[in-house]
């Protein structure tokens, strides 16, 4: 992984001296200097030629080049990086907009999302989407449920998958179990071979012996789910940030689905290990792309 810093260099310096750290050889472009003006230039160029015909014209989009988030997706879709690491605050959804108008959706997707990768002393468990949709209707929660499916396969896991809810295959009508259970039919015809189910309260999606002797006509039987898929981002959020707080494990994350190229998402808190981890993600989902162009 060969690092490219976005900023003033002369503060990013003075802060690596203050932090003892040697950053001699890493490239550090300050996106705002004249020098970058022919880039900016030159990628407004292409990001109005893209929108145009989303009311994008040369000069909305060069205003933009200065926003690091701007200028940093449109080095990963120019191709002069490989891949952006975005610093988010709590609330992400301008960094999510930028996402979608610079890099765009997968082909067959309509949204991105993203999930977490949590070790826990009981095994490897993977959780969506924890960091992008906010109130998903089913569309999205069904666009969620598809890239997850893909995203654990990109782990090599087999995904065994519970669409969790406050209520169990039906037994509540109202509209969020409602959408679930509508999900969960959806992928059981598109995926007839994917072990899927619910919805479902997690305590079933847990524990397999459980969940087999109340509901012996689920999806599931015999198998211990790995893959978690919450209706809502808030329910996603914390359950995450629970199992963190209370110690129970450690996570990777937030880990991107969805969008056409390797950008990922990280709060701007976030400790140094977890930002290690994202971006040896991001270097993964780096290789495997480029092995497929």
């Amino acid at each position: 992984c060969i690092p490219i810093l976005l900023g003033n260099e002369e503060m990013i310096e003075k802060r690596a001296v203050r932090l003892g750290l040697d950053i001699s050889g890493i490239e550090i472009v300050n996106l705002r200097h004249d020098r970058e003006a022919a880039r900016r230039e030159k990628y407004a160029e292409k990001l109005s030629e893209k929108r145009q015909r989303q009311g994008e014209n040369f000069e909305s989009a060069l205003d933009k080049m200065f926003d690091r988030n701007y200028f940093g997706m449109m080095m990963v879709e120019n191709g002069d990086a490989d891949a952006f690491i975005a610093g988010t605050r709590a609330a992400n959804n301008k960094t999510g907009i930028i996402a979608r108008e610079v890099i765009g959706m997968k082909d067959g997707i309509s949204h991105f999302a993203t999930m977490h990768v949590l070790e826990t002393t009981k095994g490897t468990y993977f959780l969506a989407d924890t960091m992008i949709n906010g109130n998903a209707d089913e569309e999205t929660l069904m666009d969620i449920t598809r890239l997850t499916v893909d995203a654990v396969k990109f782990f090599a896991h087999d995904p065994v998958m519970a669409m969790v809810s406050y209520s169990n295959f039906g037994s509540n009508e109202e509209p969020e179990c409602t959408k679930v259970h509508k999900v969960v039919e959806r992928m059981h015809e598109e995926f007839p071979e994917l072990p899927i189910d619910g919805e479902m309260q997690i305590n079933y999606a847990l524990n397999s012996t459980v969940r087999d002797k109340v509901f012996p006509f689920n999806k599931l039987m015999g198998k211990e789910v790995n893959t978690l898929v919450f209706p809502n981002l808030s329910a996603a959020n914390a359950a995450y940030r629970l199992m963190l707080e209370m110690g129970v494990g450690e996570s990777i994350g937030p880990i991107q689905m969805g969008l056409k190229k390797p950008v990922h998402f990280i709060n701007v808190d976030a400790d140094v290990r977890d930002i290690l981890n994202l971006i040896a993600v991001a270097v993964l989902d780096a290789a495997v792309l480029d092995n497929k162009c």
